[in-house]
């Protein structure tokens, strides 16, 4: 009895459900990502106390007469440089949603590789959210218009007027990541 008690300390128990915690430590810079072929909106923000601010934000405009082949490298070459000046630890990007229009899937898909590769290449771990998700998460109402998702991501970032639509919807990705990461969680978000 005496060697048991005498023996070495025990070790706490590590705790059932892990907190994420550590993970939005470690990921104080987002980026958020909206891809379209004309519009690709970008969004980064920085944790901070008592609400997050907004780093950078816009859209990659693609005039309606460039070649597809040219908007896809223009999306590359902006997020290149936003990824350069900002070096954001973790990227988020809007998930896929089922389109009517197979021609306009495959744009999209186009549009979101672009988007992720140059991400994947400055190794940055990416995870998708839904469309529903974010507008549930920042207005409250998964069916919430864009207008209504760009005041409160300007209430949100404390921004003087609301930004862009695309924009909007890219810096409320990055919010929505921020939020998931900063409770506990029982479903952890979906990792690409």
């Amino acid at each position: 009895m005496k060697d048991r008690v005498s023996g070495p300390v025990p070790r706490a128990v590590a705790p059932v459900f892990e907190s994420s915690i550590g993970t939005a430590k470690a990921h104080q810079v987002i980026l958020g990502i909206d891809p379209s072929l004309r519009g690709t909106g970008y969004g980064v923000i920085r944790l901070a106390r008592p609400h997050a601010l907004a780093l950078a934000h816009g859209t990659v405009s693609c005039p309606s007469t460039w070649p597809r082949s040219r908007c896809l490298v223009r999306i590359a070459e902006t997020l290149r440089d936003v990824l350069r000046q900002h070096q954001p630890t973790v990227c988020v990007v809007e998930g896929l949603f089922y389109a009517q229009n197979l021609q306009t899937a495959i744009i999209m898909g186009e549009a979101r590789g672009a988007a992720m590769m140059v991400v994947a290449e400055a190794g940055l771990d990416v995870y998708e959210i839904a469309t529903r998700k974010v507008k549930q998460a920042i207005v409250g109402y998964g069916a919430a218009q864009k207008v209504a998702v760009a005041k409160m991501v300007q209430r949100l970032l404390g921004l003087p007027k609301p930004p862009e639509p695309d924009a909007a919807d890219a810096l409320a990705l990055a919010l929505t990541h921020a939020q998931e990461h900063s409770r506990y969680n029982l479903i952890p978000p979906k990792r690409i």
